[in-house]
């Protein structure tokens, strides 16, 4: 196979060029637009809840969530060590700091580490949960719902509950993963916690080239959210502003294509089910690498595909496999390095970080874009069992 298999590329099938025309058409290129109201409206429908908020990104979505979810200077936020750094950051533009929680195996928060935590490192005061090292609040909890996968949201909201956290659902890799049995069934990422937030960036399910959505559990802290995302006015007309406010809201450019991409999005669900499954029929017999499962309980919009390598096929498993697929054409990339390792928070709390060390050198993400053919999921797996069977110590 000559052409190059990317790891993640968006899919514009649909209306796209229909929707972006006429908003250039109509003039509604910037932040006001019908197509932006519309978005929202899709995207509210879509999750089963009452209303969201368009903004410019998944990180502008988080910074709102935290600000809204009352975090301010010197409180702690409880985060994971293994997701993207945009999902962390938005703890400083607060003036606050991260604790670090390791992961399960499901690639999310780890759930029973974070009530051990709580138990036995924390106290309740007044009606906030206390750091006892440093007699300091901590005011939230960010849960990524990772790859697609989702947390063990059955577990933290009851220990949220109980500790006094609000809880932040990173869900920007998460749209249409939905609960299918227990005490959420039903419920979709994003809409258990106090926040969700979602991310249309270039390679998620759905793409807006960059933008990203709020919803949240009150009516009046979403309404407060949009008042701040459009820089806080109390009156267009003589530009009256009683609060700090944000440049943060989506532009109608971009609302255009994701209204045409949601009309598509379970259609994308489909397909990136369907392909795991043909991954896992290629890769079955190929005993020294798996497919990361995703929990049992859901229904995972696959976002990305998370392959394991075990640590008896080369010294240098990760940078092997992926310096042979490239030199085949297949684009691959490791998980992120772990945020309590970045320059930035190294010297940030951290707790029991274990299983996410573990997975930091053996997950690699094959290609996954739902416009991938059944050949080249073929293609990819041919290689990846070559490799599996010439790599051994």
């Amino acid at each position: 196979m000559d052409k190059i298999i990317p790891l993640s590329i968006p899919n514009f099938e649909g209306n796209e060029k229909l929707y972006v025309d006429k908003a250039l058409e109509e003039g509604w290129v910037s932040t006001g637009g019908a197509y932006i109201n519309q978005l929202e409206e899709s995207i509210a429908q879509f999750l089963k809840v009452p209303s969201a908020v368009a903004c410019q990104s998944g990180t502008a979505g988080l910074h709102l969530a935290m600000i809204e979810a009352g975090v301010q200077p010197n409180d702690y936020v409880i985060v994971p060590t293994l997701t993207f750094i945009a999902a962390v950051n938005p703890v400083h533009y607060q003036f606050a700091e991260p604790i670090f929680m390791d992961c399960d195996d499901s690639l999310c928060l780890d759930a029973k580490k974070l009530k051990i935590f709580c138990e036995q490192e924390c106290y309740i005061k007044e009606e906030n949960l206390i750091y006892k090292k440093t007699e300091r609040i901590i005011k939230a909890v960010v849960v990524v719902h990772v790859f697609g996968n989702m947390a063990d949201m059955e577990a933290i909201m009851e220990i949220a509950k109980k500790y006094k956290l609000k809880v932040i659902e990173d869900a920007t890799e998460a749209l249409g993963t939905v609960y299918t049995t227990g005490e959420y069934k039903g419920k979709y990422a994003g809409t258990i916690g106090d926040f969700g937030v979602f991310s249309f960036n270039g390679n998620k399910i759905i793409t807006t080239g960059g933008g990203g959505m709020i919803i949240a559990s009150s009516e009046k802290d979403l309404k407060h959210i949009k008042y701040l995302s459009t820089q806080a006015k109390d009156d267009t007309l003589y530009y009256v502003h009683n609060e700090i406010g944000y440049n943060y809201r989506m532009t109608n450019l971009q609302a255009a294509l994701g209204v045409a991409q949601m009309e598509e999005l379970p259609e994308f669900i489909r397909r990136k089910n369907q392909n795991f499954e043909l991954y896992k029929k290629y890769l079955e017999e190929c005993k020294t690498v798996h497919l990361l499962p995703f929990r049992k309980e859901i229904l995972s919009n696959k976002w990305f595909y998370s392959l394991v390598i075990e640590k008896d096929i080369v010294q240098k498993s990760l940078e092997y496999f992926i310096t042979k697929l490239k030199e085949k054409g297949i684009m691959t990339r490791p998980i992120w390095g772990l945020i309590h390792e970045q320059l930035p928070y190294k010297n940030c709390i951290t707790y029991q970080i274990e299983q996410a060390l573990f997975y930091k050198q053996r997950i690699l993400n094959i290609p996954c874009s739902t416009n991938i053919t059944e050949e080249e999921i073929a293609y990819v797996s041919e290689n990846i069992k070559n490799l599996c069977e010439g790599g051994r110590k």
